[in-house]
């Protein structure tokens, strides 16, 4: 019993002593400030150490192609350009200048450029070594372009080729364009003839060339300026890989643009104008339906407008012939009138101009009101002749009235001696 109680001694003094040894921490700003801010997720971004490690995944997917090494070393391929620049010089001083840029050769250059060179100037206009001094290429400045000995005059793609022709070269050569046309061959799709047109008299050459270009199935262009050749080139290189359907019209799908491409048609009438409308009648049934009165209340839309909206949706398509006189007024006739003088012939001339210019002026002349001045006119001038054929008579009856007095006059002195 003696030592249960001793032990309970021992353990309520230890568990005194322990109470007395526990001290209560209180933690700092900071720490409290870090413990409520909310930590970002561990980044999954692990730079890499170079641009090759980098990008060294795409060498297993299909886009990536290796690039073409040059099969000699870089002395062997620079011995091989001067001897290139060698060749082609010579044969330029013995071809002559054709075409504007070109000749004739004996000897037909290789159409097959190094792999090397296609791929670096894919891009590019591949200008053959003919084309040398023509000042045609000055005015190639939007596409790059680049020296090769290729049949062609104009390399403009895999399949399309350009030949340049000079109208003044081509009275003196006419059979140039018919060898340069057989050299190509089938090798390309696309062959275009590019004429400059330098001279006056065209239609002879012109007519020349178009058969030449048709018999052979080449596209003719006609250029009146170096500009103009320079700027045919640079586009059909530009569009090389377009779709055909690049130049056709977008169609918008929504019944408003709809809208303002049908309504604005009528003259005079603006995308405002077609909101105005649209709003206010909603649909281009309604509009069409619309009286004159009920178009004329919508704000912005005036008289001329009204009318010619209202015209549109109820005229005829088609307009009858019948529906207009045929018949020309006949003008009263004067009687001792006397012959038209210069000054109504030159007043009627001013009447006739100031006529014409408010033809001219007002555009919104109906074939109605055409026609009736054209009747006018017409009439006007039958009036004219029937004025001087009056007054011819008039003449001629005033000559046959005296020879008549005189024949009276005389018979009756004659009766009275």
């Amino acid at each position: 019993m003696e030592d249960e109680a001793e032990g309970q001694q021992k353990q309520t003094m230890e568990k005194e002593e322990k109470k007395s040894s526990v001290a209560i921490r209180i933690p700092s700003y900071e720490e409290v400030f870090e413990s409520s801010q909310r930590k970002p997720p561990p980044s999954l971004f692990r730079p890499s150490s170079s641009f090759t490690e980098a990008f060294s995944f795409l060498k297993n997917t299909e886009f990536y192609t290796a690039p073409l090494q040059p099969l000699q070393n870089a002395t062997s391929s620079q011995s091989q350009i001067a001897q290139a620049e060698a060749a082609s010089s010579s044969s330029s001083e013995t071809v002559g200048v054709g075409g504007g840029g070109g000749g004739i050769s004996a000897s037909v250059p290789s159409s097959s450029s190094s792999p090397y060179i296609s791929v670096q100037n894919r891009n590019a206009i591949i200008v053959s070594h003919r084309q040398k001094g023509n000042p045609l290429l000055k005015h190639i400045r939007n596409v790059r372009w680049t020296f090769a000995d290729v049949l062609c005059d104009y390399l403009l793609g895999p399949n399309s080729c350009a030949l340049y022709l000079s109208l003044r070269y081509h009275l003196l050569h006419p059979d140039y364009l018919y060898h340069r046309i057989r050299e190509l061959q089938k090798n390309f799709k696309l062959r275009v003839v590019l004429c400059h047109v330098d001279v006056e008299d065209v239609i002879k050459p012109l007519q020349e060339v178009t058969r030449t270009a048709l018999l052979h199935d080449c596209t003719l262009l006609c250029a009146w300026s170096l500009e103009e050749c320079g700027r045919y080139l640079e586009t059909i290189k530009v569009y090389e890989n377009k779709p055909a359907d690049i130049i056709q019209g977008q169609t918008d799908t929504d019944y408003l643009s709809r809208l303002q491409h049908s309504l604005t048609a009528v003259r005079h009438v603006n995308k405002t104008d077609v909101v105005t409308l649209g709003s206010t009648f909603g649909s281009l049934s309604h509009i069409m339906d619309a009286s004159m009165e009920d178009l004329a209340r919508c704000p912005g839309i005036g008289e001329r407008k009204v009318r010619r909206l209202y015209e549109t949706f109820h005229e005829p398509f088609k307009r009858s012939a019948s529906s207009h006189p045929t018949d020309v007024p006949e003008a009263p006739v004067q009687e001792d009138t006397a012959p038209h003088s210069m000054d109504n012939d030159v007043e009627a001339n001013e009447e006739e101009g100031v006529a014409i210019k408010q033809k001219k002026e007002d555009p919104d002349m109906k074939m109605k009101s055409a026609l009736n001045t054209a009747f006018a006119k017409f009439s006007d001038k039958i009036r004219k002749k029937k004025e001087e054929m009056v007054a011819r008579d008039d003449e001629d009856f005033n000559v046959a009235s005296s020879k008549a007095k005189t024949q009276k006059r005389k018979s009756n002195e004659a009766a009275a001696t």
